[in-house]
């Protein structure tokens, strides 16, 4: 059946794999505040139209740019929704029927594809969110995805897997440091996992950011980078720069 991948701005996605639509880390509509701080930090873009058929609902994190509640409010809450843990408390809050949390180590299926959490982005000193690998169970392709560039040894020995979805950039905070590990998080995932073609996440295509926090972030690194040195390390993964909202076909895998 092959792959289609369409980015959808900033970590939103809909895949189409092993005939199932799967929409990820949605925010299509309305704005994106944490805790209704608009002076913290505020992101704008126009609204998106929602897909017309959602088989599943893929949520690595429980934040709001990730679980963003005014988008997942629209959407039908008979679609099954799977999760790290404080995402599915989210999609529960919200009267979604079929949630599934996942801890890293965990499984669920959608249709003929099996969905593995793995170790994402610790977020505060308790929750530990998630990243996925998805498995066609009939084909044997391998996609994986986490937007924050944060992950555990155990990802080390998970490959190959052919396409992998992550953030290239660092995005820093003074004081901080980075809250989003591109640069050298993507290297070590095309050594690791050895995939043939790799995407970002996690940019704004179209968004604009304002606010206190905002104006602080700053970002170091690049695709262009990113695929120089792949190829001085003798890597042949191909890095594809997604534009929003424009499907990218892999009928090959």
């Amino acid at each position: 059946m092959g792959l289609t991948l369409t980015w959808l701005d900033n970590n939103s996605w809909l895949w189409l794999v092993g005939g199932q639509r799967i929409l990820v880390d949605p925010w299509l509509v309305g704005t994106l505040t944490f805790g209704n701080q608009a002076w913290l930090f505020k992101g704008e873009r126009a609204s998106a139209p929602l897909p017309e058929v959602i088989d599943g609902i893929l949520l690595s994190q429980g934040l709001p740019d990730h679980a963003h509640v005014p988008t997942l409010a629209t959407l039908d809450r008979g679609i099954p929704v799977l999760g790290s843990a404080s995402a599915a408390g989210v999609a529960r809050r919200l009267g979604y029927r079929r949630v599934t949390p996942l801890r890293p180590g965990e499984s669920a299926t959608l249709g003929q594809i099996t969905i593995k959490a793995v170790a994402g982005a610790p977020i505060g000193p308790t929750s530990q969110e998630n990243g996925y690998i998805l498995r066609d169970r009939q084909t044997g392709l391998s996609l994986f995805y986490e937007p924050h560039g944060f992950h555990g040894s155990s990802l080390r020995t998970a490959g190959p897997i052919e396409v992998v979805i992550t953030p290239v950039v660092d995005l820093t905070l003074p004081l901080v440091g980075p809250i989003i590990r591109g640069r050298n998080s993507a290297l070590e995932r095309v050594e690791w996992l050895q995939p043939q073609l790799l995407l970002p996440t996690a940019a704004a295509g179209q968004t604009l950011y304002s606010g206190f926090l905002a104006n602080l972030l700053t970002n170091q690194g690049t695709v262009t980078e990113l695929q120089h040195q792949l190829q001085r390390r003798g890597h042949a993964t191909q890095v594809l720069s997604p534009v929003v909202g424009q499907p990218i076909a892999f009928p090959g895998l």
